[in-house]
């Protein structure tokens, strides 16, 4: 499996959107325990408000303050009156990432990823009925377009499919599971879509499981109420960090040279699950370290 295209392992465990056109959640979002942020100008904001947010958006990615945490801003796609005026923002005040609305094939990403500033990267949201046909192809055509996280849209996509939320989500299992094999496969981050109910920590937490046993690296999220849950789900847990750390030493002890077979606690492991067990560590590293441990 390829890295992931930064090198470097980034927890993306909850990933919050913030409305653009509200100041006190921008500024409150410096304290939350959110792995990432997402500062909307797009469905969170009003039409009369695009202006507004924008401005305000950009000032506070300027002043920053946000420690760790990875800022992204969602701007309105280009064919929209917004957008062209949302990407200059963008590139003014050089967010860790833009985040690109409704991309359905890989040459909608060029015109962003060809003016991006040096330190900001492409995220891009995965919510038509054509970018899951055309997945495996935006995927591989994110090495050059700077594209390092794709977002599942599944409000948006459940929409254009005239479809109903279900529990389980068994109407989108195939539109997940392609998402994630085609960001695997091009060492691409990937992200679950959001959960609607706010006052539903046990769907929540179902959902947010579900979406870890795919494989996604995190979940995007509608409330700072829906963080702890994200976090906690998708970090490895204690038992998960001590097979990791049994299964690493076992193959890096010298008589073990060259193996590529063993037995840890009374399990057959093979070099696969050796390389699984050092992304676990790393990644409970940049947990620790994004959370001041």
């Amino acid at each position: 499996m390829p890295a992931e295209k930064t090198s470097v392992i980034r927890p993306r465990r909850s990933v919050l959107y913030m409305p653009g056109a509200n100041q006190r959640a921008l500024e409150k979002a410096r304290d939350l325990a959110a792995d990432a942020l997402i500062l909307d100008l797009e469905d969170a904001v009003a039409p009369d408000a695009k202006d507004h947010a924008r401005a305000q958006v950009a000032d506070a990615v300027r002043q920053g303050g946000y420690g760790l945490r990875e800022v992204i801003v969602r701007i309105n796609a280009l064919d929209t009156p917004w957008g062209q005026d949302d990407l200059a923002a963008c590139l003014a005040c050089a967010p860790d990432a833009v985040l690109l609305p409704k991309v359905n094939r890989p040459e909608d990403m060029a015109a962003v990823s060809a003016v991006l500033p040096p330190q900001t990267a492409l995220w891009i949201m995965v919510e038509t009925p054509q970018a899951i046909f055309d997945i495996a192809a935006i995927a591989a055509a994110g090495a050059e377009n700077r594209l390092t996280c794709m977002v599942m849209g599944t409000n948006d996509l459940l929409k254009d499919m005239q479809a109903s939320s279900m529990d389980g989500r068994p109407n989108l299992l195939a539109a997940l599971s392609l998402t994630v094999l085609a960001a695997r496969q091009n060492g691409v981050a990937v992200l679950d879509g959001v959960y609607n109910a706010l006052d539903d920590a046990v769907g929540l937490e179902a959902e947010a499981t579900q979406g870890r046993h795919f494989g996604f690296d995190g979940k995007t999220l509608i409330h700072p109420n829906q963080i702890e849950i994200a976090n906690r789900v998708f970090a490895p847990s204690i038992p998960e960090q001590e097979q990791a750390r049994a299964i690493v030493e076992t193959f890096e002890a010298p008589e073990n040279a060259g193996k590529g077979v063993l037995q840890v606690n009374g399990k057959m492991v093979e070099l696969l699950h050796y390389q699984t067990a050092q992304r676990t560590l790393a990644l409970v590293a940049a947990i620790r370290a994004r959370e001041g441990v």
